[in-house]
């Protein structure tokens, strides 16, 4: 008796070494790329609650740990937690996360600073990617999000970033609330 196909394409997956197109699933498993697509939704939807998931990005998936169990593998594996991502790189990654694919100019031009300390960092980190060139004058390189980002911050896939205009509704409030304890704080403490 064969397999059904979730269970194929999950053992495709698991050995994958890279993310695999629905179409690529397709082409290997000699299935329809709408059958392919109907499984992967639903190894999406079986996986919620288990310790690994499918990541989906650009139309590729992987299969990876579910971000909750992250402390129980780098214990397993003796890794330690990595350093912790300043403002400015967060506030660059967030920028790149939302606006991609976006280039250093354009990133600069948001955060008002130069951006090549902080996009180094997050290339490095392989939380972002160099891209392809942007055929305008100049021809600049697009920065996009990885996988690794996806995983790093238990994303499923970019659709499950926060709404953009909530998220800096929030980012604002969150500075106002920071700039006025700051003040309360410098008052307070000049008495």
């Amino acid at each position: 008796m064969p397999l059904p196909l979730t269970a194929r394409i999950e053992g495709l997956l698991f050995v994958a070494e890279r993310p695999l197109t629905a179409e690529e699933i397709a082409r290997v498993a000699g299935e329809s790329t709408h059958a392919v697509a109907a499984a992967l939704a639903e190894l999406q939807s079986a996986w919620r609650d288990r310790g690994i998931m499918l990541q989906e990005q650009g139309g590729a998936y992987l299969l990876v740990s579910h971000p909750d169990v992250a402390p129980d593998i780098r214990r397993l594996l003796g890794l330690h937690r990595g350093e912790r991502l300043t403002k400015a790189v967060l506030e660059t990654l967030a920028i790149v996360a939302y606006y991609q694919p976006v280039t250093r100019a354009e990133i600069e031009r948001m955060r008002g600073v130069n951006a090549d300390h902080t996009l180094a960092v997050l290339v490095g980190r392989e939380l972002v990617a160099a891209g392809e060139r942007r055929q305008t004058p100049g021809r600049p390189i697009e920065y996009g999000t990885t996988f690794e980002f996806l995983k790093r911050f238990g994303l499923t896939s970019l659709a499950d970033l926060p709404d953009r205009e909530r998220f800096l509704a929030a980012a604002a409030e969150n500075d106002a609330s920071r700039e006025e304890s700051e003040a309360g704080d410098s008052i307070s403490g000049s008495g």
